[in-house]
């Protein structure tokens, strides 16, 4: 899949494992870690299809408020929200990533 950064703090974190942005620059070392580890499985995923075979990313379309917005887990408390596009035979394969939120905050 193709990974893109809404946010160049995102690129950073995934780079180089930190970064000085405010929202992210006290996530903790393991979900940092985890972090990469969960965009090395976008990237390594050829179809949006491929994440359901990931049972650790519990991969979900998000409804209500956040419709349209795609999520993974980092962790059971920290997620990824990207927003999935297709390519031009229909088959999706970008992803965009747009923050790391922790559940129930």
């Amino acid at each position: 899949m193709n990974i893109e950064f809404e946010h160049e703090a995102l690129r950073e974190l995934y780079i180089t494992g930190a970064t000085s942005d405010r929202k992210y620059k006290r996530l903790p070392n393991d979900i940092v870690k985890r972090y990469v580890k969960v965009v090395n499985y976008l990237k390594a995923a050829r179809r949006l299809e491929d994440l359901f075979f990931i049972k650790s990313l519990h991969y979900e379309k998000k409804k209500g408020d956040l419709k349209g917005v795609d999520v993974v887990w980092i962790n059971d408390q920290y997620r990824l929200h990207f927003y999935s596009s297709p390519d031009n035979k229909g088959i999706v394969v970008n992803a965009l990533l747009s923050e790391i939120s922790k559940h129930y905050e």
